[in-house]
């Protein structure tokens, strides 16, 4: 896990913020208030919420998924981006760090677009998918526990629409997935996934090298 872009020396990633980071103000509190919290790292990097609210302009989502909220950046940086109709299902289980995230919410006015439910993410899908909601979704991002990686990826792959875009983080592990001694459960179900999804035909795909590594996958049909 990683808070900003791994690799990267201090000074250029300053200067990454510098000249490209457009960050609303909610957004620089929230990471603040989240940076003491003693699983900060779990926080996504906002030029990867950027980056995120981005992609979701570019295919205009109305309808996102949100598989793990922690204290509720990604779900908050693609409220924003989505138009007044828009909605997010978000998943998380913990009361506590969702209660963070519902006050930024209310703080930036969106929480009428954003759908909270505590539970586990397996659950809360496969209600999505028996409710009718398959194919439904135009953006999924999924960034929860990474034991349940490919049961969450094939759950948005239902509930995503042709077309639709599923950005999943931390691929890389902090750089354990390309050490051979790295060999814990975690590392080697991501290094699953990543193999999966290299030779999966029902998708296309980009894995990047933005804050613990992201890749996206287009759902082709």
């Amino acid at each position: 896990m990683a808070n900003k872009t791994l690799g990267l020396e201090k000074n250029l990633y300053d200067y990454l913020h510098s000249v490209s980071l457009r960050e609303p103000e909610v957004l620089a509190q929230l990471r603040e208030e989240t940076a003491q919290h003693p699983m900060s790292i779990m926080q996504i990097a906002p030029e990867q919420g950027q980056f995120m609210a981005l992609l979701v302009q570019l295919i205009e989502a109305k309808k996102t998924l949100d598989i793990g909220v922690f204290t509720g950046y990604s779900s908050l940086v693609v409220a924003l981006t989505l138009p007044p109709e828009g909605k997010v299902v978000a998943c998380d289980v913990s009361e506590k760090d969702t209660a963070i995230a519902r006050r930024y919410w209310l703080k930036a006015g969106v929480a009428d677009k954003i759908e909270l439910h505590i539970a586990p993410a397996q659950e809360t899908l496969d209600r999505l998918i028996a409710g009718g909601e398959a194919g439904t979704f135009d953006f999924a991002f999924i960034d929860a526990d990474k034991n349940n990686y490919d049961n969450y990826y094939e759950r948005a792959l239902q509930l995503v629409r042709p077309g639709g875009l599923i950005a999943i983080d931390n691929v890389f592990q902090s750089g354990r997935v390309a050490d051979p001694q790295q060999q814990d459960n975690r590392t080697n179900n991501i290094r699953a996934l990543n193999q999966k999804l290299h030779h999966d035909p029902r998708i296309t795909i980009s894995m990047l090298p933005i804050a613990d590594g992201l890749t996206l996958a287009l759902k082709l049909r």
